[in-house]
């Protein structure tokens, strides 16, 4: 089997070289990553100037392909010249803090499981809720197993796992649920840096109440949770009910 592993962590991440560890056990990884952090990116790709590429050591475990552009950026080139033959399998993650709720459309790392649905590659992206101390280890193997579970995973698809907050203990089990819709409490802070300058820190938690099981209630809960996303972002009844009007 052919993997091809991203992030939007960055190639040095702890995330991407814990799950690396599981997939060589289930097949040949190709690993194509940001050059640093580009979380929060959503499925922004590069045009306006050429991609710097180079290939790197990863702290003496594997080596990989660094890219100076956006995990969209660098699933689109992976699959257009730096791998050679189909790719089975896209694997992004593993994700320092959770994707879930609207998160979910600024993340970088569902964004790139998105861009290999769109090249026609079944895509997983992987998330480890955050907190202080990461135990990106024991993640890795809960995902390995679901991942397992899942497959094969079909063209097009997008499966989004989240593990909940491991310092709480062993995962309550696992969950399959929508993608919540409600979002966060968010808000800001207002500060002052260094130069005397207002800023504001954006800052939230989960605040706002689910009427049925979703993804961010769910791994609060201390569940793994697993939602099956869509690329076609089409509203398919209101076309139909703007298909009805004599335009």
């Amino acid at each position: 089997m052919q993997i091809l592993l991203t992030n939007d962590d960055g190639i040095f991440a702890p995330g991407l070289a814990a799950i690396y560890k599981e997939l060589v056990k289930i097949g040949e990884v190709t690993v194509v990553a940001p050059a640093e952090s580009r979380s929060g990116t959503s499925h922004s790709i590069t045009y306006s100037r050429p991609l710097v590429c180079n290939k790197v050591d990863i702290n003496g475990r594997f080596t990989g392909f660094s890219v100076q552009g956006s995990p969209a950026d660098c699933v689109k080139l992976a699959v257009m010249q730096l791998h050679d033959g189909p790719i089975d399998l896209l694997v992004a993650g593993i994700n320092n803090g959770a994707n879930v709720g609207i998160n979910v459309y600024y993340s970088g790392t569902v964004a790139a499981a998105m861009e290999g649905a769109f090249l026609k590659i079944p895509a997983v992206a992987m998330s480890l809720a955050s907190e202080e101390q990461m135990d990106f280890d024991k993640a890795a193997r809960y995902c390995a197993k679901i991942l397992k579970k899942l497959m094969p995973v079909r063209k097009g698809d997008v499966i989004n796992i989240n593990i909940p907050l491991l310092s709480k203990g062993e995962p309550k089990g696992v969950k399959v649920v929508p993608q919540s819709t409600k979002g966060f409490d968010e808000y800001y802070i207002r500060q002052k840096n260094e130069q005397g300058q207002t800023v504001f820190q954006l800052a939230g938690e989960p605040g706002l109440a689910e009427e049925t099981p979703a993804d961010i209630t769910s791994l609060v809960e201390g569940f793994i949770t697993i939602t099956a996303l869509a690329p076609d972002m089409t509203d398919h009844q209101k076309t139909h009910e703007l298909k009805q009007i004599k335009w």
